[in-house]
Formats: C-alpha cells, structure tokens, sequence
C-alpha cells in the first residue's frame, strides 16, 4: 500500500513530461513497471541466496548481475560502440567490482568469507551502478573524441608518435569524465545530501554512526571500482581504436547496427590486451591535453 502511494508520485514527472511537451510518457510507465517488477524478482532471490548461503548461488547472482550491467552500459547507455566493446566492458566490470568487493568486504566489511551473501551481492550490486555509469561516460567521451579529432590523431601518427602518445589527451579526458561525478558526490555528501545507502539503515533502525561508517566504507570502494573500471575500458577502447601498426581505425567505431557480430572479432584483441597497457598521467582542459602532446 505504501509503495503505492509512493508511485503515485510519478503523476509530478508525467504532468511535466505533458505540459513541456517531452514525450517520456512512455518511457515513464515502463521505467517505474519495471522497478516496481526488477526489485520484486531481485527481492525474492536474494531471500533464497541469504538463506542458502551456497557459495554456487552467490557465483550465479554476481555473474547475473555483471552480465546486465555490461548490457546496459554497451546496449543503453554508449551512444558510439567499438568493436569487441561487450567483452572490454564485461572484463573491465567484472575485474575492478569482483576485486574491490572481495578485497573491501574482507577487510573493511570484516565479510567472513569474502562471498558472504549479506555483505557480498548488495556491495557488488552498488559498486556496479556506479561503475557502469562512470565507465559509459569514459567511453562516450573516448569514442566522441577520437573521432572528432581525427585529423589532430592521424597527424600525430604521421609525425612518429605512438598510439599511445597520439591519444593520451582523449584517455585523460575520459578518465577525469568517468571519475568526476562519483568524486562530486562524495565531495557533498554529509554536507548537502544524505546518501540513500546511509538513509536506509537509519530508517530499518541502525544506529546513526554504524549506518555512517559502513555509507564511508561503501564510497571508498565505489570511487576505487569506479576508477578501474572506466581506466581499463578506455584504455581498451584506445587500443582497439588505434591498432598495432599505430593507425587510427574509425571503422571500428560505430553508432548503430548489429553488435553481437562485430564483437567476435574484438574478443582476441581485447583478451591480448590484458598481458600488457599503460596509463597516462591526468592533466586539465581538452585545449591543454592536445598541446601537450610530446612526439619522440
């Protein structure tokens, strides 16, 4: 009953939608039918995995949920694809949330083991909406600028400087896109806002200080996932965009059309990339990025 009340809120959203003339009407029917029906699912399940506590069922869950989140960031959220972008994306999801969960659940968490499924999947679940938000960013940015600045890549290239020279503006501006907003968000938050995390275990009761200490710990660690994720994917992005003998591949880049096909041809590049990538210092504005290009 009282959700909904509560979803009768969304009349505000579908009078503003009408009256400015948006057209989201549709799209809000559909976005809250679909949290209405996604949290109710999500719901029950979790009830049988922290029941069970089979670590099987927790390996099923994460993979679920990295599988959807690497769809809606490639499928939703990128407005230009590159070849090979689902598998870059999974990989770069699943290694930076699978660590930092593990790694920030054992020691911060004191998580005992590290999969335990109270700690383990709502910690996942979080670090993977942030992480796929900041790594779509990354690669809308990415992909935006190689493009436009097509001429500035390839004259680079022409006077000898490596890929990884001739794009290290557009993997700066990327990484700062990706990481600015989760940066902003901690910057206020005890300050301005109160995050949602933190208001929920205040109200089921949690002592103010506990639900505190655990919304800090949960920030660190969306900040370091976050952080790593958009690092990796870019820098795939980059690699997959300028190939091995140092040419820019706008073929590869693409805004619609069918990208499961394209992606077998991506798979081998992407997996090759894991023995071995650097990452560039960040500096400040686009302007000063691509002056600061050193050819050697």
């Amino acid at each position: 009953m009282r959700t909904a009340i509560a979803s009768g809120l969304m009349v505000i959203d579908g009078i503003i939608s009408i009256v400015m003339g948006l057209h989201l009407e549709n799209t809000l029917l559909v976005s809250a039918v679909r949290c209405l029906v996604q949290l109710t699912i999500m719901g029950f399940l979790l009830e049988d995995v922290f029941a069970t506590r089979n670590p099987l069922l927790v390996l099923a869950m994460s993979s679920f949920l990295i599988i959807m989140a690497t769809y809606e960031t490639v499928f939703s959220k990128c407005k230009r694809r590159h070849t090979g972008m689902v598998f870059s994306v999974l990989s770069s999801l699943c290694i930076s949330t699978i660590a930092v969960s593990s790694i920030g659940g054992m020691y911060a968490l004191n998580a005992r083991p590290f999969w335990y499924p109270y700690k383990f999947i709502p910690t996942l679940g979080m670090l993977l909406g942030n992480c796929m938000t900041g790594t779509a960013l990354g690669l809308n940015t990415c992909l935006t600028s190689a493009t436009e600045n097509k001429e500035r890549i390839e004259s680079y290239l022409s006077m000898g400087a490596s890929r990884w020279e001739a794009v290290r503006p557009v993997a700066i501006e990327a990484i700062r896109n990706a990481m600015l907003p989760t940066l902003n968000n901690m910057s206020i938050m005890g300050l301005i806002s109160i995050p949602g995390m933190m208001t929920g275990q205040i109200l089921g009761g949690v002592p103010v200080l506990d639900a505190v200490k655990y919304q800090q710990i949960i920030m660190f660690m969306i900040a370091a996932s976050t952080a790593m994720g958009s690092l990796a994917a870019v820098l795939i992005c980059l690699h997959t965009v300028i190939d091995k003998t140092h040419r820019l591949r706008l073929d590869r880049i693409y805004v619609s059309g069918s990208l499961l096909m394209r992606e077998r041809k991506g798979l081998k590049r992407t997996t090759r990339f894991f023995f071995g990538a650097g990452s560039s210092p960040v500096s400040s504005s686009s302007d000063e990025l691509w002056r600061g290009v050193v050819i050697v």
